[in-house]
């Protein structure tokens, strides 16, 4: 296993550059970022895949899929900031994790709901709900956060 300074450094610099890109980089692009060859970059990057935090690669690739609290490829939940809308959410409770990575900003949350197909808006800034269309909505996941690592992807 590498070390966690390592470690922490791909983690960081994977969460940035989907804050400023809208999506994931590519293991040489985390390789060069922290001056290793692209094989220990891959390494890295499977490694820390395998830690247990909510995110996966694109199944039989070295492609991020998801990396928390964003998609790498578009869900229904889109998110918005700054009236630019690059990024999509894992699931509809990430997208309200996705405030601390704009702070000050109002991020913008659009999403159909999964029951009925009705446009579903929250407006959230710094952790703070600032408005919600239609108001009263709510989340529900069908499956307990305990089984949530057995599919991922489907939780």
């Amino acid at each position: 296993m590498a070390d966690s300074s390592v470690m922490d450094q791909t983690f960081h610099f994977i969460l940035t550059t989907m804050v400023e890109r809208g999506v994931a980089p590519h293991y040489t692009e985390i390789a060069r970022a922290i001056s290793v060859p692209p094989e220990e970059g891959k390494k890295l990057l499977h490694e820390l895949m395998g830690t247990g935090i909510p995110c996966w690669l694109h199944p039989g690739t070295d492609l991020i899929a998801s990396f928390a609290p964003f998609n790498n490829l578009p869900t229904q939940y889109r998110i918005t900031v700054g009236g630019k809308q690059k990024w999509f959410a894992q699931c509809g409770f990430e997208t309200l994790a996705a405030c601390w990575l704009f702070p000050g900003e109002t991020v913008t949350i659009e999403a159909p709901c999964l029951d009925c197909g009705e446009s579903l808006r929250v407006d959230v800034r710094d952790g703070a709900i600032e408005s919600a269309e239609p108001g009263g909505i709510f989340g529900y996941i069908d499956i307990p956060a305990k089984d949530w690592r057995k599919n991922l992807p489907y939780s």
